[in-house]
C-alpha cells in the first residue's frame, strides 16, 4: 500500500475538502490554491505520473479523469468563463506530489503561455 500524500487522502488518513468522489477518482480543493478554483482529481489507484500509466490498462482511466475534470468545472460553475486542465509530468514540470493528478484551475483570466 502506498504511503504518498494523496493515497492517504483516498484512504481518509488525512483530511482533504472533497468536491466530487466516484469508484475510481477523488477531486479536492488544493491547499495551495493557484487561482480562484483549484481542484485536484486523482485516480483512486496509485499512479506516480502520466509516463508511468499503461496505454492499454489505463486508457479509459485517463479518460475518465478529464470527464471528471469537466464535471468538477461545472460543479464550480466555471464552465461557462473557461478553465485550465494541467497535468505536471516530472520534477522540471513542477509535479510536487509522485502521484498521477489534474489540476483543475479557473474563476480568473489565465495567461499563455502558462509556463
Amino acid at each position: 500500500m502506498s504511503e504518498c500524500i494523496f493515497c492517504k487522502i483516498v484512504r481518509r488518513e488525512i483530511p482533504a475538502d472533497i468536491v466530487y468522489e466516484d469508484e475510481i477518482s477523488l477531486a479536492f480543493r488544493d491547499i495551495n490554491p493557484q487561482a480562484p478554483t483549484h481542484i485536484l482529481v486523482i485516480p483512486k489507484e496509485h499512479i506516480p505520473s502520466l509516463v508511468d500509466a499503461d496505454p492499454v490498462k489505463h486508457e479509459a482511466l485517463l479518460g475518465h479523469l478529464l470527464l471528471v475534470a469537466r464535471r468538477v468545472a461545472d460543479l464550480e460553475g466555471i464552465t461557462d468563463s473557461g478553465f485550465r486542465i494541467v497535468i505536471n509530468n516530472g520534477k522540471d514540470a513542477g509535479q510536487a506530489v509522485d502521484h498521477l493528478h489534474v489540476h483543475v484551475l479557473g474563476g480568473r483570466e489565465m495567461g499563455w503561455p502558462p509556463g
